[in-house]
């Protein structure tokens, strides 16, 4: 049995920042995540995107995000149940609760946080005949290492902002790039249509509009796909070595959705917006995964939100003290591994 004050499930950013706050407090904290590495969306799906509305950093990769918050945590020894998910919670007559995972790991603690992020995601397939034949064998749905890509045929299917964004990327990397829609029109940022236009005039993208992936050819791997125009029906089967279909990810809850939480529209209705508790005390919900009248779905949201709840946490586990915050260019920061760091002193000199 893992014990812990604070159990956060979901280890993306908002779930690491907590950790911090926690630690702040003298609280531990342990995370589970049904992904075998920390960092959530931004370890999985674009680690290799850059991100612009983070505090401090006019730019930063998602990957680096998630390297400088684990960084920032270390010195709080935070544990990790990481590839299984959390299957079902208990509560216990003196409140606390006990999370179960799939894979039969329990873990007790006075207080859980859900920080999931949209919950667990699921790529939306095309409906190809024969394409489970072909995943892991030239079909992938999220780009995680661009490398494998260098010097090879990719054709990407989508018009949105992934599917431009990766075919901007890969046309410093592969061989051929080519990007099909079925549409004309594109739902990405203005900035990367003309961006995807100038290339297709460099002759650097192949780019065909309207039509759509109608087929894939190839023995024991991709070889070609067959594209079909959706004005004239007309087929083109083009050589290819990798094909990524970037439709979008279907999110889901999974158990958290049937442990008598309040959910609307598939996030988990948070009480206020003064400590986001849920409607069962002492479980939270912070981040992407909750909602209330005026929630942004952005990061530094997350962060803060993770800041307010350790506080009511902390009060919840500590209910016969009060906490004196003091900020951290003040009282500086002590880790569980007894490292400290703090402001020099000024030195205090007696003048003759």
């Amino acid at each position: 049995m893992i014990k812990t004050d604070i159990l956060i499930i979901g280890a993306g950013p908002t779930g690491l920042f907590a950790v911090f706050e926690a630690g702040l407090l003298q609280l531990k904290c342990h995370l589970i995540d049904a992904l075998p590495q920390a960092g959530g969306q931004c370890s999985e799906i674009y680690p290799k995107k850059p991100i612009y509305d983070i505090p401090g950093f006019p730019e930063v990769l998602a990957g680096d995000l998630v390297d400088n918050l684990m960084e920032q945590i270390k010195p709080f020894q935070p544990g990790f149940t990481l590839g299984e998910r959390a299957e079902t919670i208990e509560k216990l007559d003196d409140g606390t609760f006990i999370v179960t995972t799939n894979k039969g790991t329990k873990h007790h603690a006075p207080v859980v946080a859900i920080a999931g992020g949209l919950g667990s995601f699921e790529p939306r397939k095309p409906l190809l005949e024969n394409l489970e034949k072909y995943e892991d064998n030239g079909v992938a749905y999220m780009i995680r290492e661009p490398e494998i890509y260098r010097g090879k045929k990719v054709l990407i299917a989508g018009g949105g902002d992934s599917a431009l964004d990766w075919s901007i990327f890969l046309t410093d990397v592969a061989e051929e790039v080519t990007l099909v829609h079925r549409r004309n029109e594109f739902r990405g940022a203005l900035d990367s249509v003309e961006k995807v236009q100038h290339l297709k005039n460099e002759g650097k993208i192949n780019l065909i509009t309207p039509a759509e992936v109608v087929a894939l050819k190839g023995e024991d791997s991709l070889e070609k796909v067959t594209v079909q125009n959706t004005n004239t029906s007309e087929e083109t089967d083009i050589a290819v070595d990798y094909f990524i279909p970037l439709f979008g990810l279907s999110p889901k809850l999974g158990p958290i959705a049937n442990w008598g939480l309040e959910i609307e529209k598939n996030a988990i209705k948070v009480d206020n917006t003064y400590d986001y508790q849920t409607n069962i005390p002492g479980i939270y919900a912070i981040g992407d995964v909750n909602t209330y009248p005026g929630k942004l779905k952005l990061i530094l949201c997350g962060f803060h939100e993770a800041t307010l709840m350790c506080q009511s946490a902390y009060q919840k586990i500590h209910p016969d003290k009060k906490y004196v915050m003091k900020y951290t260019t003040v009282g500086g920061v002590t880790g569980f591994d007894g490292s400290k760091k703090e402001a020099p002193k000024a030195v205090v000199k007696a003048i003759d």
